[in-house]
């Protein structure tokens, strides 16, 4: 008779177990797929505030382009190399920026092998 109350004991401590194991599996998953949504969402922020950049860059230059008929070369020239040096400056920012996210993703893919 004793017997079935160990059974049903190493059942119970089998059950808990297998419990616990899936649910710290279901959350690894979790903060993998938040991991990587967050790397997505800021991936897709750098791409967006590079566009950005070029499209005022675009603008910038065709402002540029119809004050050279108005204004004196001289001066033209003069904000032209200011504002090419500041969207230059600009997109080198983006650039890092992106670099610094690669990084990070590629730190968090190690440490997920890693955790799993």
């Amino acid at each position: 008779m004793y017997i079935y109350i160990y059974i049903y004991i190493v059942v119970a401590v089998v059950v808990v177990v297998v419990v616990v194991a899936a649910a710290a599996a279901a959350v690894v998953v979790v903060v993998v797929v938040v991991v990587v949504v967050v790397v997505v969402v800021v991936e897709v922020v750098v791409v967006v505030v590079a566009a950005v950049a070029v499209a005022v860059a675009v603008v910038v230059v065709v402002v540029i382009a119809a004050a050279v008929v108005v204004v004196a070369a001289v001066a033209v020239a003069a904000v032209i190399v200011v504002v090419v040096v500041v969207l230059l400056v600009v997109v080198v920012v983006v650039m890092v920026a992106k670099e610094i996210v690669g990084v990070a993703v590629d730190a968090a893919a190690i440490l997920i092998m890693v955790v799993i």
